[in-house]
């Protein structure tokens, strides 16, 4: 085994996924209460006390809210950059295990190979990031590597890379345009902030990322991050139609509020 992936819920009311090799588990994004997000490990037969590390895109709370409640757990680190850090510290009761990183860095952490790049979101340094394990040519923990973008109002044409030589790629699919406009809950300027190039990505710009990379070596895509009432499943599946006519991979859409089941790379 390489690596176990499991996303414990998305959408905006909280962000969170679950990664295991064969040294480590990790969250990516801890965007519920601590109490909530160990209900959601549970379910998956994990707990809180054997995480070792969450990995922080950015200071959002639908990505950060369960960092305070984590002073009970303080063998867990926490990577961020130093200006997602500083924008979380500020409303904490401890310090947590802080690791910092630079945008844009390759680091270790035990078998995890970790690439940090810069995304396009309203908060103050906001990244994806791309994770490897295991070794090339090894028939029982042979390499396999993720990608997890969210939260980005546009694709800059760096992400290419670090999408194209991955096996799985997590990526946004926020909103359809036309819902998001209809929808009568959100105020124009906030349906200005989301459909902007620093917003959220919509189905039609997540079609467009993935026809542009359009990479053989993939072997499963989820598309997350739908909005529960500016989005759906099936407004996901027609904007992703002619990608997925195009691509051999498994498509997974990930409900507002849902999570998935293990997948093994």
């Amino acid at each position: 085994m390489s690596m176990r992936f499991c996303i414990l819920g998305s959408g905006s009311a909280g962000n969170s996924a679950l990664l295991v090799t064969e040294g480590a588990r990790v969250l990516v994004d801890a965007g519920f209460s601590a109490r909530k997000l160990e209900r959601l490990l549970a379910a998956a037969g994990e707990s809180l006390d054997r995480i070792d590390a969450v990995f922080l895109t950015h200071e959002h709370g639908d990505h950060a809210a369960a960092v305070d409640g984590l002073k009970r757990f303080p063998r867990i680190k926490l990577f961020a950059n130093a200006a997602t850090a500083r924008a979380i510290q500020s409303g904490l009761s401890h310090r947590p295990a802080w690791q910092i990183f630079e945008t844009g860095a390759r680091f270790d952490f035990r078998d995890l190979e970790v690439h940090s790049f810069t995304v396009p979101h309203d908060a103050h340094d906001p990244v994806g990031f791309r994770f490897a394990s295991g070794r090339d040519g090894d028939l029982f923990s042979p390499r396999r590597s993720l990608a997890w973008l969210t939260d980005l109002g546009h694709a800059p044409a760096h992400l290419h890379e670090h999408l194209r030589e991955c096996d799985v790629v997590v990526v946004e699919a926020n909103h359809c345009p036309a819902l998001l406009q209809a929808d009568l809950k959100r105020p124009w300027s906030t349906k200005q902030r989301i459909g902007g190039r620093h917003g959220h990505l919509s189905n039609a710009a997540a079609s467009e990322l993935l026809g542009s990379v359009a990479s053989p070596r993939w072997r499963k895509v989820y598309l997350t991050h739908l909005s529960r009432d500016c989005n759906s499943a099936a407004a996901v599946t027609t904007a992703l139609a002619g990608v997925r006519a195009i691509l051999a991979c498994e498509f997974t859409i990930v409900g507002a509020g849902e999570g998935t089941p293990f997948y093994e790379l």
